[in-house]
């Protein structure tokens, strides 16, 4: 069982602005498809409400979304309470949970990840308002770094895997 975060972050470690992610980076998207395709996904209500809507759910995975609002409901999400809770149900629906945030959410389930999939992206994001997760390298440690790319849109950008230490 296997639970992993997945984000995309700038330089400085802004993961979003606004309610909304600072840049376009295509790839980034092709490689999040990729990886967390056929697996529950963990997001809180406003990155869910954060998703444009003609993808709303995300498909091809169950869509758990963690709110406080008891009342809240949406088609295509199964609605949690807290973070454990929707991790034990992904987990009864998969060997591997993909927790793709917001920043509450990354913090709530991280001394339960075993993995971190981060896309670093070769910008900073002087007004961001929202900061990805610290890994504690005492716990984390690089699996992997696809080395620098450069997308067509002028971005430079990596894709790193972390995993956790027991």
């Amino acid at each position: 069982m296997t639970i992993a975060l997945i984000w995309a972050q700038a330089a400085d470690g802004a993961i979003g602005r606004g309610g909304d992610i600072p840049w376009h980076l295509p790839e980034d998207q092709r490689y999040f498809r990729q990886i967390t395709g056929g697996h529950p996904v963990v997001m809180g209500r406003r990155t869910w409400d954060s998703l444009p809507a003609r993808f709303r759910p995300l498909p091809g995975r169950a869509n758990l979304v963690v709110t406080r609002n008891a009342q809240w409901s949406a088609d295509g999400a199964q609605t949690h309470a807290n973070v454990r809770d929707a991790l034990d149900a992904g987990l009864h629906l998969d060997d591997t949970v993909f927790v793709m945030g917001g920043g509450e959410i990354y913090s709530a389930a991280m001394e339960s990840a075993h993995e971190a999939y981060v896309t670093e992206i070769d910008l900073e994001v002087s007004d961001a308002d929202t900061w990805a997760p610290a890994l504690d390298p005492r716990r984390w440690s690089l699996e992997s770094d696809g080395g620098w790319l450069e997308s067509p849109t002028g971005l430079r950008y990596r894709f790193l895997r972390y995993s956790a230490t027991p």
